[in-house]
């Protein structure tokens, strides 16, 4: 089992790094950093919350979508010829969306809709700030949107084990995992 939950971490740890480090180092505006922030930033936190529920059932499922979404993603950007608003290549899909709306529908379909609507209107900002910045056209979002869901809506169980729920108090903010016995 200890080998099963090292084989996933790597993999979409190695999924994670060659969508983080393939685009060129250049001066970015506030959008395209946000953006490019939360595409780590939303697969990043749906490990965590997997790895803090040892969910290795929920674990594997996200790198099966990872690398799902960034196949597919990565495979039309090299065979479609779209040009960028800002005059780059491979615009077509937008891989930063797909991977921000695979962890998003990752979250939903695992934990449900109280984790998955933060998820997906951090999502859906990442879209935003990919167009607003310049770096792609709607329809390439639209598409990327579209790839991210539908591969981790293939892959992707709800976990009837653990529950997350919000702790709010006066002096703290946080997250509680419950599990029924």
């Amino acid at each position: 089992m200890h080998n099963f939950i090292f084989r996933a971490n790597t993999l979409f740890m190695t999924l994670l790094c060659c969508l983080t480090f393939s685009t060129p180092a250049e001066a970015k505006d506030g959008f395209e950093t946000s953006s490019d922030v939360l595409a780590i930033v939303l697969p990043a936190t749906a490990a965590a919350i997997t790895l803090s529920a040892k969910d290795n059932e929920g674990l594997m499922q996200l790198a099966e979508s990872g690398a799902l979404t960034l196949a597919t993603t990565y495979g039309l950007k090299y065979a479609i010829t779209a040009t960028r608003p800002n005059g780059g290549k491979h615009s077509f899909p937008s891989g930063h969306t797909s991977v921000a709306f695979a962890s998003a529908e990752f979250i939903r379909e695992r934990y449900g809709w109280n984790y998955g609507i933060p998820a997906y209107i951090a999502a859906s900002f990442t879209g935003y700030g990919r167009v607003e910045s310049k770096q792609h056209y709607t329809r390439d979002v639209l598409a990327g949107a579209a790839i991210g869901i539908g591969s981790s809506f293939l892959f992707t169980t709800p976990n009837k084990e653990w529950q997350i729920k919000p702790q709010v108090a006066s002096s703290f903010y946080g997250v509680g995992l419950s599990r029924s016995w």
